[in-house]
């Protein structure tokens, strides 16, 4: 029950909606569950996420493109993601910018197969961090 209570916060964390799933990682690590498979879980949870935020968008596209053409904020938002590009998707996981980049890659119609492997990458190598940083707290 644990592993799915990880599994579902990181994919909530992922959307829109404001959640973390980090404190509940380390601690389940601390309880002593397995680090490789938290971190299976809460990267497949939280890129799941992401690729529910990615389908909103993709699936919004229509719409808000023609709502919002003419708009600032929607043209600014498209500049920024054509100026950095589909590798700005490395960080799906940060705060703030992270979940609305997600659902701007939809919007753009970004690769899905591309999208989940720099997603998956960036949300990965933030959990496989947060592991060590906090195995190494509870060794010292």
């Amino acid at each position: 029950m644990a592993l799915l209570g990880l599994f579902l916060s990181a994919l909530i964390a992922a959307t829109l909606l404001p959640m973390g799933s980090e404190v509940i990682l380390v601690a389940l690590l601390e309880q002593g569950h397995v680090a490789w498979l938290l971190w299976l879980i809460a990267t497949s949870g939280n890129t799941l996420g992401s690729i529910i935020n990615y389908a909103l968008g993709y699936w919004a596209h229509g719409y808000v493109e023609q709502k919002y053409q003419h708009s600032r904020s929607w043209q600014q938002g498209l500049r920024l993601y054509n100026r950095y590009g589909f590798w700005s998707l490395l960080f799906a996981w940060l705060p703030i910018i992270g979940d609305p980049l997600t659902l701007i890659a939809g919007l753009a119609r970004t690769n899905i197969k591309l999208f989940i492997l720099l997603v998956a990458i960036g949300k990965g190598t933030r959990y496989a961090v947060l592991i060590m940083l906090a195995q190494m707290a509870f060794n010292s």
